[in-house]
């Protein structure tokens, strides 16, 4: 398959030019390859998903997705967040090829090579487009951030480094223990 390379991209553009199984997001027209997350990225990956499913579904409040998954805010501008959630009411966006409009929670998991595309980038991203609640969890150090959106911009409600619990503030009653998902098995 041959590619069409232009210096703006759109998610048309990526959809029609780009093998469905590769891994790209799309900032401000910007086309980024998402490599394969290492195993600890997995496992931490999976540890939290898990949790989140299993209390998402016995409340019955939505539903949990992990990447690689579209969540197309706009033509411009599509990422695949490591894990995300959306609400009941949100599930009107959903369709059977990705999701279009702001997740209600979405949860990146960093490498040393998506540092600043998942802190700052995403970020200015996922507020700009509503995204109510926005974690950022950080392996090398063991860091779990919840930012929550007040005005537009995140704020910094929870954090943990290691040990200690963090707690969701858009899914009441949820949290999440570092030790939980910091472990090596």
């Amino acid at each position: 398959m041959e590619l069409l390379i232009a210096e703006k991209w759109t998610y048309q553009e990526m959809v029609e030019n780009l093998p469905a199984e590769s891994r790209y997001e799309l900032i401000k027209n910007e086309l980024y390859e998402m490599p394969a997350p290492n195993t600890e990225h997995q496992r931490i990956s999976r540890k939290i998903e898990f949790q989140l499913i299993s209390f998402v579904e016995k409340n019955q409040l939505g539903e949990v997705f992990n990447a690689p998954f579209d969540v197309v805010f706009d033509e411009d501008n599509t990422t695949q967040p490591d894990i995300l959630f959306i609400s009941n009411e949100n599930l009107k966006n959903l369709n059977d090829k990705n999701f279009r409009g702001s997740p209600d929670l979405v949860v990146e998991i960093v490498s040393p090579s998506s540092v600043y595309r998942d802190q700052v980038a995403k970020g200015n991203l996922y507020a700009q487009y509503g995204v109510l609640e926005y974690w950022i969890i950080d392996p090398a150090n063991q860091v779990v951030e919840i930012l929550v959106l007040e005005n537009g911009q995140y704020f910094l409600k929870d954090y943990i480094a290691e040990n200690g619990t963090v707690k969701s503030h858009t899914l009441k009653g949820f949290e999440l223990k570092g030790d939980s998902i910091f472990t090596k098995k």
